[in-house]
């Protein structure tokens, strides 16, 4: 017979300070400081140590609420990664927000005028990728990753996606279910489009042409407008399509979206403003052409992307578009081969969208060519 001996829960109470960039609650202790999500100024609060990581802890129990706090609209916030501040009140996360950039530039010494926040919601999200994981004990996962972490949260809901995807979570867990003798890890990519839902699925290896017919069933008993797999077409009901302006584009499978319908128009407001009255513009990083194809009711516009199938889909949908000024789109590596300062002198303005890890050597030819206007997203 054997003895456990279960070790107590170590807890304790930390009161929080300020908030981190990334709107983890900081408790200046004499360790240094220490992150604790979902929480806010002011709050005490109940904690655990989280191991591995001396200067995090797990929230355990709100103690003193913040009068800013707020009821969380999904059930599964604060155990899913895919939200972080669901706890705050919207006008005070947007002053956040807000500030957030207005410390990065004064960071960097530069003096800008920073306009208040624009809620750009909308409906919700239009593109989600749902993971599929074998859990403990073999139990099939279907959902997000948790915060900072590498475990699925299942889920059977999201709030926060647009109604164009009322169906991505069953279709998700669906596939998973078809898909789990693969035992693979799968991604699956879920974009809402004028045409109904359009699914690529990656991670499932290679499949046999049963599996393949077993996919085809499965999307049409959930009405998809388009299943892939890896860019792969599996089945199509219908030609997955977004309007852009007076444009309609044919999505090539996984496609980049702004996340919500709302954030892409809000943007390219802003864009179209800024850019005023320029006759000859080029979007850098152009995508599938949200900004291009709305330039294009004015301007003759030069657009380019490293992604070839985003390209093609920004080609047909200019050349099947009536009133639009002329579109050159072309495939380019912007990060090997920007365009050059002398490539740029004569444009009126240049619209630059790059991901997430920046552009400096297209953004240093762009202040070597002399441009009047710049717009950076």
């Amino acid at each position: 017979m054997r003895n456990f001996c279960w070790a107590p829960r170590v807890t304790e109470r930390l009161t929080i300070n300020r908030l981190g960039h990334r709107g983890d609650g900081i408790a200046d202790t004499a360790e240094g400081p220490v992150f604790v999500p979902y929480t806010l100024v002011g709050e005490t609060v109940t904690v655990e140590r989280v191991a591995g990581h001396p200067d995090r802890r797990h929230l355990v129990h709100v103690e003193k609420p913040s009068h800013e706090r707020t009821p969380p609209i999904c059930k599964h916030f604060g155990q899913c990664g895919g939200c972080a501040m669901q706890h705050w009140s919207l006008a005070e996360y947007h002053l956040w927000k807000r500030k957030l950039v207005v410390d990065a530039l004064a960071f960097a010494g530069l003096v800008a005028p920073v306009e208040p926040l624009l809620d750009a919601h909308g409906e919700g999200r239009r593109r989600a990728v749902l993971h599929a994981r074998r859990g403990a004990g073999d139990v099939l996962e279907v959902g997000f990753a948790g915060p900072r972490a590498h475990h699925i949260v299942p889920i059977d809901t999201c709030p926060v996606l647009a109604p164009g995807l009322a169906g991505a979570i069953p279709a998700a867990w669906a596939i998973a279910e078809l898909l789990k003798r693969a035992d693979k890890p799968l991604d699956i990519h879920v974009t809402a489009t004028d045409s109904g839902m359009d699914v690529d699925v990656r991670g499932s290896g290679p499949l046999s042409a049963d599996a393949m017919a077993a996919l085809a069933r499965l999307a049409e008993k959930h009405r998809l407008a388009r299943l892939s797999r890896h860019g792969e077409l599996v089945a199509q009901r219908a030609q997955p399509t977004l309007t852009v302006g007076r444009a309609h584009v044919p999505l090539p499978p996984g496609a980049f979206l702004q996340a919500t319908a709302a954030g892409e128009a809000a943007l390219a407001r802003l864009v179209v403003a800024h850019v005023g009255k320029a006759k000859n513009v080029a979007d850098l990083f152009s995508g599938i052409g949200p900004f291009a194809l709305r330039l294009a009711e004015t301007a003759r516009v030069m657009a380019a992307d490293s992604d070839g199938p985003a390209i093609d889909a920004l080609k047909r949908a200019a050349a099947a578009a009536g009133g639009l000024k002329p579109i050159t789109a072309v495939e380019r590596d912007l990060f090997r081969h920007p365009f050059t300062a002398a490539e740029l002198k004569s444009l009126d303005a240049v619209v630059f969208n790059p991901p997430r890890q920046g552009a400096e050597a297209q953004a240093r030819e762009i202040a070597k060519s002399g441009v009047p206007v710049a717009v950076a997203i």
